[in-house]
């Protein structure tokens, strides 16, 4: 059988557990997070090995709680993203505090991954669909390089009741390769048909298709990330102790090089996330639904 890694980036995840932790946040109807369903549909697709990104500091705690009763479906391994964790010849800002954003997580995982893989972010919902699609890809495409996909949202699927979210719109050929992925910000719904960003005044139309940051790779990826991660830090102002090497920026970058190949793949599923506190509810109430149309069981995990 061939092995695929599921990628979870949970490195924000705060080093004291329980509410308010929103990756943790209890809201299946027995106490399941939003990762326990990542999870299920992720095994259920066919992936077999589960690497965590987390940080050092909470390893023993989410190893108790998450990692221990996750290990008994599968291989579990740790990757640990830390803001010291940079080549040698540069320095960390004395003044920044966070490390260096989802990229710099998975580069994290540099040596461990030697087949293909698919990332996700820990405290976002993606469906099943997602998944199927993501792993059968992957397995006709297990021999290629640079042939990588992301499952492709529908905007309207993906936005807040609560405020204004942050997506990369993407623009796709005939072929539905990816051509362009625009990160735009504060988005909300401003009609049945239209979205518009609040930041620029931008309109997008709701069936635009959106990025959730799910990408289907294969392990020269990981390499990318590695060469491009110094031409990040020589790039960035020494003064700038915000500044995130991002997947979606690297991706585009790849795209605009001609070096990969990005194949989109449309998703019917809602996206589920608790970007604002107020979310917490709807998700809730989502779970239940699709518990009682029989999507999932209830225990998810007996």
């Amino acid at each position: 059988m061939q092995k695929t890694t599921l990628v979870v980036m949970a490195a924000g995840i705060g080093s004291r557990f329980g509410e308010g932790i929103k990756q943790l946040t209890s809201v299946g109807p027995n106490g399941e997070i939003i990762v326990d369903y990542s999870v299920h549909d992720a095994l259920e697709a066919g992936f077999n090995k589960i690497i965590f990104i987390i940080r050092k500091d909470i390893h023993q705690d989410f190893d108790e709680i998450i990692g221990h009763r996750l290990s008994k479906k599968c291989e579990i391994e740790y990757a640990f993203q830390e803001l010291n964790d940079i080549p040698k010849g540069f320095k960390v800002p004395k003044d920044r505090i966070k490390p260096w954003g989802t990229g710099h997580a998975v580069l994290s995982c540099k040596g461990m991954i030697h087949e293909p893989f698919v990332i996700i972010n820990a405290d976002d919902y993606y469906g099943k669909e997602a998944f199927v699609k993501v792993y059968d890809f992957l397995i006709a495409h297990a021999s290629s390089q640079y042939e990588y996909c992301m499952p492709g949202f529908v905007l309207k699927n993906t936005l807040s009741e609560q405020g204004g979210v942050s997506r990369g719109i993407c623009s796709v050929d005939s072929e539905n390769h990816l051509t362009e992925i625009v990160e735009t910000h504060n988005i909300v719904k401003r009609d049945p048909l239209m979205a518009i960003s609040e930041d620029t005044g931008a309109e997008i139309p709701l069936t635009s298709l959106a990025s959730m940051n799910m990408w289907g790779v294969t392990p020269e990826y990981l390499d990318e990330l590695e060469v491009g991660f110094k031409k990040f830090l020589k790039e960035v102002p020494k003064d700038d102790i915000k500044a995130e090497y991002l997947l979606p920026t690297i991706m585009g970058g790849l795209i605009e090089e001609k070096r990969a190949q990005i194949t989109v793949l449309p998703t019917r599923d809602k996206w589920f996330g608790i970007t604002y506190a107020a979310d917490k509810a709807k998700v809730i109430d989502e779970f239940a639904s699709l518990v009682k149309k029989g999507v999932y069981k209830s225990p998810l995990n007996d």
